[in-house]
């Protein structure tokens, strides 16, 4: 099923990964095994500014970064919200996406994070909505 909110067309892809600079990444982890790792690290090399989120480890770094407790700790705007979370957890996300002072151009979720509802209510309010997909394995597809 086509869900027509989603701005995930190729065009549509490499406009957001050429154009976003800073990037909230909800639920890092510092361990080395886990996808979030890897992927921060990725955005990372790739020049992104790679904003750590994770209430179990605020107050910590995570690849030199500073890690923050949610996304209200953060004082400066962020481009995109980049979420490794539990589905159920979206809502509640989107919930905070949509209470900050300056509003994130782009929500994305990685790979099985789904929640329609919610990624419809953050277009509703004008973000872009990725979902189901990975910037480290789209950007190398598309942008090289």
């Amino acid at each position: 099923m086509m869900r027509n909110f989603l701005n995930d067309s190729d065009a549509e892809l490499r406009e957001i990964l050429s154009t976003v600079k800073t990037i909230a990444l909800l639920g890092a982890s510092p361990n080395e095994d886990r996808p979030s790792y890897h992927v921060m690290e990725f955005l990372l090399q790739k020049g992104y500014r790679v904003l750590p989120v994770n209430p179990g480890q605020a107050g910590k770094e995570i690849l030199g970064a500073p890690v923050y407790a949610s996304l209200s700790d953060i004082a400066e705007p962020v481009d995109m919200v980049e979420v490794f979370r539990a589905s159920n957890a979206v809502a509640g996300i989107v919930d905070e996406i949509l209470s900050l002072k300056t509003l994130p151009k782009v929500l994305w979720t990685q790979l099985g994070v789904i929640d329609e509802d919610a990624g419809k209510r953050a277009h509703d309010a004008g973000l872009k909505v990725v979902m189901n997909r990975c910037p480290a394995i789209e950007y190398p597809r598309l942008i090289g």
